[in-house]
C-alpha cells in the first residue's frame, strides 16, 4: 500500500502534457530515466508478454533521426516543402530525452488488440513516471509514428511505432487542456435485453 496515497493521488491529478517544443533541459539524467522506464513496464500485461519495447535515442543520435524521418519523407512526397521538411527536422531534435516506444505483439494465445491495449498503458505509466520525477512529457505520434521506414529504424514489420515520448523541463507553465464533461462519459448500466436495448 502507498505510504501516502494522498500525495499519489495528486500526481496522478496534476499530470498535464508538456509541448515537446517547450520542454527544456535538465531532461532525467541516467538513473531517473531507467526509474521512469521500469515504473514504465509495470503495466496490465495479460499473459505477463511484454509486448512493447523502449527504445531511447541519445541526444547524439538525434541528427541521425532527423535525417531518416526528412529522408522517408522525401521518398513518400517528392514535392515536400522546406517548411514540411525543417518542421520534421524540429520534431526530431526536440526536448532534451527521447524515448519512442513500441508496440510488439507476441505469438499468443492473448489476442493482439489486448496486447497493443498493454502497450499504450505502458506509455501512459512512462508519462507518468516522468511526472512523478519532476519532469513534463510530450506523447506524439504524427507522420513518422505511420511510416514503414521510420519504424524499420526502429524494430521490425511486425511492431508498430506508439509514439515518441519527449522528456524534459518545461519552459513555460504548462497549459490545462479541457477535460471531458464527466456525466457525458460516465453512466451506469442497467442491464440489457436481449435484443440488445437497455431495459
Amino acid at each position: 500500500m502507498l505510504n501516502d496515497p494522498t500525495s499519489a493521488l495528486s500526481l496522478l491529478a496534476t499530470r498535464r502534457s508538456g509541448k515537446p517544443r517547450d520542454l527544456v533541459a535538465p531532461g532525467p539524467d541516467a538513473a531517473q530515466l531507467d526509474s521512469i522506464l521500469s515504473i514504465a513496464a509495470r503495466t496490465p500485461d495479460h499473459g505477463k508478454l511484454a509486448p512493447w519495447r523502449f527504445v531511447v535515442v541519445p541526444a547524439t543520435r538525434r541528427g541521425a533521426l532527423a535525417d531518416v524521418i526528412t529522408r522517408a519523407y522525401r521518398a513518400e512526397r517528392p514535392q515536400a516543402s522546406a517548411t514540411e521538411i525543417a518542421s520534421l527536422e524540429q520534431f526530431a531534435r526536440q526536448a532534451p530525452t527521447l524515448v519512442v516506444v513500441l508496440s510488439s505483439p507476441r505469438d499468443s494465445h492473448i489476442p493482439r488488440w489486448e496486447q497493443e491495449l498493454s502497450a499504450g498503458a505502458a506509455t501512459m505509466n512512462l508519462l507518468h513516471a516522468a511526472h512523478a520525477h519532476g519532469f513534463a512529457a510530450g506523447w506524439l505520434t504524427g507522420w513518422p509514428a505511420f511510416s514503414d521506414t521510420v519504424r524499420n529504424a526502429f524494430g521490425t514489420a511486425a511492431e508498430r511505432i506508439v509514439g515518441f515520448v519527449f522528456i524534459g523541463t518545461p519552459s513555460r507553465d504548462l497549459d490545462e487542456r479541457p477535460r471531458p464533461d464527466m456525466a457525458r462519459i460516465v453512466s451506469t448500466w442497467g442491464g440489457t435485453g436481449l435484443d440488445g436495448r437497455a431495459d
